[in-house]
């Protein structure tokens, strides 16, 4: 279960009172970001990174995923403690933050989801957040997942998958070189029965699809170009 520096590298700038959702204190039992309709009967839960459910342009992913018609949670898994560069050790981070133990903490946040009359659940996560998307496509919990320069994951795992899967990767990345995402796709492909998409961006380093800067108009050119993709995908299997 491989991680690297590039998982820890380019933090955000953290925005509490960003977005056009608004913050709850639980949300099946986690605090949360929502937003969208909560009368949709298709929801998509996010999943952030080392960096937790406050930077800024998740939620602006969020808001934009809840605009084409969806409920929209992002929990905070990272329970208020996401990663710091001045102060974070890697190796105890990870351990002190078992996206298994995230995993269990998603059931409850997906039958809340559930209460509220969705029929129909999809799951992104990015670096961190899909290894934990990855565990609930194993159990059925979700219809639909999407992971986005993926870490912490081996072929065991993408074998267990039992939902439509995307994977989205960078062209630099050392957590998940594209070898291995292409791997990946040939595991799924021996199983017919699970509609997979994988894509390698090409010019973009881990982290591009939600650690990038609105100043770098190519940076924001190939971010939007991934949530599009996973929007597609979502459109595709939660409709």
């Amino acid at each position: 279960m491989a991680t690297s520096s590039h998982c820890f590298e380019n933090p955000p700038a953290l925005e509490p009172a960003s977005g056009g959702g608004e913050v709850v204190d639980d949300f099946g039992g986690q605090k949360a970001y929502i937003t969208g309709s909560a009368g949709s009967k298709a929801a998509v839960v996010l999943i952030s990174d080392a960096f937790g459910f406050e930077a800024p342009n998740l939620r602006k992913i969020a808001d934009q995923v809840a605009s084409s018609g969806y409920f929209v949670v992002v929990p905070d898994f990272l329970h208020g403690d996401p990663y710091d560069l001045s102060s974070s050790n890697p190796g105890m981070w990870i351990q002190a933050h078992n996206p298994q133990n995230a995993f269990k903490e998603a059931k409850p946040v997906i039958a809340a989801i559930k209460e509220k009359g969705v029929s129909r659940i999809g799951a992104a996560g990015y670096c961190w957040g899909a290894k934990v998307v990855v565990e609930l496509a194993k159990v059925h919990e979700i219809q639909a997942a999407v992971l986005l320069h993926p870490s912490l994951l081996t072929d065991d795992d993408i074998k267990e998958v039992k939902c439509p899967i995307s994977i989205l990767g960078a062209e630099i990345d050392r957590s998940s070189p594209p070898e291995l995402l292409k791997q990946f796709g040939q595991i799924l492909s021996a199983n017919s029965e699970i509609d997979h998409f994988v894509k390698i961006f090409p010019g973009v380093a881990h982290g591009w699809a939600v650690r990038y800067s609105d100043d770098d108009a190519s940076a924001v050119a190939s971010a939007k170009e991934a949530l599009q993709d996973m929007s597609h995908w979502f459109n595709k299997y939660l409709d």
